[in-house]
């Protein structure tokens, strides 16, 4: 099965193509970032991150994807920025057909480390170890975007092990 798992945002996107194999190991297929210019008008940012993420689904065919969902804190114009993005990611994922989950940060963090409130770093290093990647991904985005998609890919093969 092959997961993408996007770090939604406007100005970066990370994306993380993850195949579980039939062994139940994980393999990192692809991975990086989808990037905006800030000086170009909010429409045309947010059709170049559709078109730039229909372009990723359409060349790795993906089974599912998993989503995170946005954590606020205090700053609201971010906030919305981020909203819009991701909205845009979730109508191409909806386009293409793709069964699409969501998940909270701290929901992430558990599947990855056992712990909800793991720090960055500790992720990074997880997320490697995982793949069994010579080094932490990078940039940071494209660590997280596979961090959502194994976290996908954990709760899939949990639900395979209730319905047998």
């Amino acid at each position: 099965m092959l997961v993408l798992g996007l770090d939604p945002g406007t100005a970066t996107t990370g994306y993380g193509f993850v195949r579980e194999h039939d062994d139940g190991t994980f393999e990192a297929v692809a991975f990086g970032i989808i990037t905006t210019p800030p000086g170009m008008p909010m429409p045309r940012r947010l059709q170049l991150l559709y078109r730039e993420l229909t372009a990723l689904v359409q060349q790795h065919q993906p089974d599912a994807a998993a989503v995170e969902q946005i954590f606020f804190s205090k700053n609201i114009t971010t906030a919305i920025s981020v909203a819009q993005g991701r909205g845009v990611l979730l109508l191409a994922l909806a386009n293409a057909d793709l069964p699409v989950r969501e998940y909270k940060p701290n929901e992430i963090k558990q599947a990855i480390s056992g712990y909800g409130s793991a720090p960055k770093a500790q992720m990074q290093e997880m997320v490697r170890a995982l793949l069994g990647l010579e080094s932490i991904p990078r940039p940071d985005d494209a660590a997280d975007a596979l961090a959502v998609a194994i976290t996908d890919l954990n709760y899939a093969q949990f639900e395979r092990m209730i319905e047998d």
